[in-house]
């Protein structure tokens, strides 16, 4: 009973952080297409709602269910043997440390320019210049593929690395262009 209970907390936390990369996701796109200041502040807002409400509490439940499950069910430090397992781990630890240090980061400075430009009353060259930036945009982008990378992994349990290598280029080759096209998309140019 306790690995079913594990493996649905871990289905819970995987539906968890999903949901709100979502919608960090869409609250970004929609931020992109606004060139209203008021408007592009809620989509910020809701960006942090959607980071600190829904994906924190997700991968707080995978990091405990997961580390749970290793421990218990597959022989602790022996998961670095099984290419599927120790693969996801992997993208977890890194995951977790880029969107807790590179994007949290990031949108907590992003939304600070939001704030600081609602009180001046138009868009600042600070707040224009931080929306252009390249990298947290790629590693914004990197979430959701390298999240079903996660999940992928965990659902074909594949006995060697190749879905791992091929499905991290693809993310990464996916993100890069994200990076670019999605700013083509939305040029950021705030001119009211």
């Amino acid at each position: 009973m306790t690995y079913e209970l594990l493996k649905l907390a871990h289905i819970i936390g995987a539906v968890l952080i999903g949901g709100g990369l979502i919608g960090v996701w869409l609250s970004d796109l929609r931020s992109r297409q606004s060139r209203e200041l008021v408007r592009f502040s809620e989509s910020v807002r809701n960006i942090a709602v959607f980071y600190d409400g829904v994906v924190v509490p997700g991968a707080i439940v995978l990091l405990i269910s997961g580390t749970w499950l290793i421990v218990e069910f597959y022989g602790g430090w022996n998961f670095i043997s099984i290419p599927w397992l120790a693969g996801m781990v992997f993208l977890f630890v890194f995951e977790f440390i880029e969107g807790n240090t590179v994007t949290r980061i990031y949108f907590l400075r992003l939304r600070r320019l939001t704030q600081e430009a609602l009180h001046v009353g138009e868009f600042t060259p600070e707040l224009e210049k931080a929306r252009a930036e390249n990298i947290p945009a790629f590693t914004h982008f990197l979430d959701l593929p390298m999240l079903f990378l996660i999940i992928t992994l965990g659902a074909l349990k594949p006995d060697n690395w190749d879905v791992f290598v091929v499905g991290s280029l693809f993310a990464i080759a996916l993100a890069v262009a994200l990076t670019v096209f999605i700013p083509r998309l939305y040029p950021w140019t705030a001119k009211q």
